[in-house]
């Protein structure tokens, strides 16, 4: 079945009233609807609108609390602790960030934490925020939810789950290179795309529930014969598994947020967030000028490296959005952040939503119905004229 095509404008306003609907207050449903259709105008459809089943299923269990703001738990100027209360992820998040962002500004440099925020969503929408103000951010991420997703290197069961670094780099008059990768082989979001449109997951990725490899992302959702799941791959092995152990200690335990340990994930439906964020203003560094330079003056010496055989190949088969820049930058090495600026371009007048994740959100604007009597109606009822702006 041929995608369902809708431009991002429209898609955005349908995810925004879905939120107003379910109580939302404005700001909170516009920071939530343009996250998520700027996730999907990224390439990274695992962190974009198909979230909203997920995030409704924890508002109708009441687990994810809406229009909450965040509560300073502990403050030393550029050194605090923003505790989300649960609220939405994108709501909170961003008010963290605009507080963080402030401070940073002020005193040239601002650490601080995140706690108990419902699912924040693409790490690297909140590093892009702070490069927007010439800021260099460092993200550590940890998740909480049920069930555990991904392995320790060497073991058969899930232990934690994805649990991104992320880091943004300013530059000035060109795209901010954006560093921005879960620690597991692939993001989890990716195999539930996978698994929703029916195709294999790349190798290397995934172990069953008896922790033998298989691309088959069914593994992940449908329970064996015993009642047992599957798990996600650590990225490059041991490197990966230490990757993710350190932004489960540092981007929860650090700063009082909880790791994935079986007492402190008894919800079924929510995902929880927490998260520690270095951020450094260059210009109150002193060295301003040459960093900009010698930023510049490295860009340049990575991208004169030749291309290797077979390179648009592997970007192809390494994320839609990659092989959206390799169609774009045929000539030269890619800079982490450009395939997501590619993708926009690509993507800016049409998102594609699978079949299957069409039938959920449907199913969210049905469920929002039911509860508060109001819902932004099917989105799959839209016809093609109502899909894009004239």
């Amino acid at each position: 079945m041929a995608d369902f095509l809708i431009d991002p404008q429209t898609l955005e306003r349908w995810v925004y009233d879905l939120w107003r609907c379910a109580g939302s207050q404005e700001r909170e449903a516009q920071d939530t609807a343009e996250h998520l259709v700027l996730a999907n105008l990224s390439g990274h459809d695992s962190h974009g609108v198909g979230m909203n089943d997920r995030y409704v299923a924890s508002l109708m269990h009441q687990e994810l609390r809406l229009n909450q703001s965040i509560r300073l738990a502990h403050d030393a100027a550029n050194l605090f602790i923003a505790d989300g209360q649960r609220g939405m992820g994108q709501s909170v998040a961003r008010q963290a960030m605009d507080l963080g962002i402030e401070r940073a500004l002020l005193h040239g440099h601002c650490i601080f934490g995140l706690r108990h925020a419902h699912h924040i969503g693409r790490i690297g929408h909140w590093a892009e925020m702070a490069a927007d103000k010439g800021l260099v951010s460092v993200h550590f991420t940890n998740a909480i939810g049920s069930p555990t997703m991904v392995a320790p290197f060497g073991g058969a069961q899930a232990r934690f789950l994805t649990n991104p670094f992320t880091a943004a780099i300013p530059r000035k008059e060109e795209a901010p290179i954006i560093v921005d990768f879960a620690t597991s082989a692939i993001a989890h979001g990716k195999v539930r795309v996978a698994y929703n449109k029916g195709v294999e997951v790349p190798d290397a990725c995934l172990i069953d529930a008896k922790g033998r490899p298989t691309n088959n992302p069914a593994v992940m959702f449908e329970p064996d014969d015993d009642g047992q799941l599957g798990a996600l791959l650590t990225f490059g092995g041991h490197k990966g598994y230490g990757l993710a152990l350190v932004c489960e200690l540092l981007g929860a335990a650090l700063i009082g947020g909880e790791s994935i340990h079986p007492k402190h994930f008894p919800q079924q439906y929510a995902i929880w967030n927490n998260m520690l964020v270095i951020l450094i203003d260059p210009d109150r560094l002193g060295q301003a000028s040459y960093f900009s330079e010698e930023l510049a003056r490295f860009v340049q010496w990575l991208e004169s490296a030749a291309l290797s055989q077979g390179s648009s190949q592997a970007l192809s088969q390494s994320s839609e959005a990659a092989a959206a820049a390799a169609t774009i930058f045929t000539d030269r090495v890619l800079l982490p952040g450009e395939p997501e600026v590619a993708m926009r371009k690509a993507r800016a007048k049409a998102i594609p939503i699978d079949a299957n994740t069409l039938a959920q959100l449907d199913r969210c604007a049905q469920r929002v119905e039911e509860a508060f009597g109001r819902s932004p109606g099917a989105l799959s009822s839209l016809k093609a004229s109502d899909r894009f702006e004239s």
